[in-house]
């Protein structure tokens, strides 16, 4: 048997990840088409999200203005879509067109700790905005003394350490072993889906937080249509912001539903599937495509978005005083 390949019945050339491992994986040639739409389609989605989340941190952190606990949580979560967009949406595009795995056993147990992580930190930070927005529509006037920028940063560290140790809890083995995330050299799976861990996962990431989010934004919708009610023309102008703020982040919300729901429902009701099967790669991409959609959905509903993302791109915030710009009043 060659070392580079063979042919089937079909007349199809199957290869070897390593041609020169007797170990190594097989995998069948595709198109060279079919490779160069998808790896043109994982490029230019990897640096539109990676484009799009740097402009929201550089205009949260920049602007002094900015300043505030809702936009602080809203850092948060770009920076977690950054990372998404500079290391997970890569090497899960890659795992959609590509069936073998060149980087080695260390990282892919990195990779899938960093991937959980980061959904998993994602999804607080949208419970602490429920939270955070809740509290703002439904209590404005004790709202500055219940949040502040340094509760915001606190609860932002504690839901990146608790999601951490969530998931080297639920991942220990496939860390520790990573020599049995493969049955051949150039495969990278999750060895160790347990039918119990899959259901504390759906509790944890699927049941719980809709459970507080679904019901917490249904009453900042009530809550901000009464106010809307009985707010004289003084406090006009705040009530409409908030409400558009709440608004916002409510789309923001149910677009991260939207996207990570799937993957939870295939893994909680098909909990036995293939790791590495087309079908849950699909499901981790569109997961991942999510760190895309914040940034346009700020860009369509916050005016200091599109504001604060002219004065970076027409390089305005390098002039002295360029933080203390009044967006508001552009």
């Amino acid at each position: 048997m060659s070392n580079w390949g063979l042919t089937n019945m079909d007349n199809q050339t199957i290869q070897y990840c390593f041609p020169n491992n007797n170990l190594s994986c097989s995998r069948s040639i595709r198109p060279e088409a079919e490779y160069i739409i998808v790896y043109i389609f994982i490029a230019v989605s990897s640096v539109f999200t990676v484009f799009l989340n740097l402009l929201v941190i550089i205009s949260i952190s920049h602007f002094k203005q900015l300043h505030t606990p809702t936009n602080v949580l809203i850092l948060s979560l770009a920076v977690a879509d950054l990372i998404a967009g500079l290391i997970l949406m890569p090497v899960q595009g890659m795992k959609l067109i590509e069936p073998c795995w060149y980087f080695g056993e260390i990282f892919c147990s990195i990779f899938l700790l960093i991937l959980y992580v980061v959904v998993t930190a994602a999804l607080g930070n949208m419970i602490i905005i429920s939270v955070d927005r809740y509290i703002a529509v439904n209590d404005p006037l004790q709202y500055p003394m219940k949040v502040n920028n340094n509760r915001a940063i606190v609860s932002i560290v504690v839901n990146w350490v608790l999601s951490l140790i969530y998931n080297v809890y639920l991942l220990n083995e496939f860390i520790l072993y990573p020599e049995r995330n493969h049955t051949c050299i150039g495969e990278c799976i999750l060895f160790n889906v347990y039918l119990e861990k899959v259901i504390l996962d759906s509790i944890v990431c699927l049941v719980a937080p809709c459970c507080v989010i679904i019901p917490l934004n249904v009453k900042i919708c009530f809550a901000a249509n009464y106010q809307a009610k009985r707010l004289n023309s003084v406090t006009d102008k705040k009530a409409k912001s908030e409400r558009k703020a709440a608004r916002t982040l409510g789309i923001v919300v149910l677009v991260y539903l939207l996207c990570w729901m799937p993957y939870y429902f295939i893994s909680l009701f098909v909990w036995d599937i293939e790791s590495d099967s087309l079908i849950i790669n699909v499901m981790d991409w569109i997961v991942c495509m999510n760190s895309c959609m914040n940034p346009l959905i700020y860009a369509m509903f916050y005016r200091w978005f599109r504001l604060s993302a002219k004065n970076i791109l027409t390089l305005k915030i390098f002039e002295p005083s360029s933080a203390n710009i009044n967006l508001k009043q552009m």
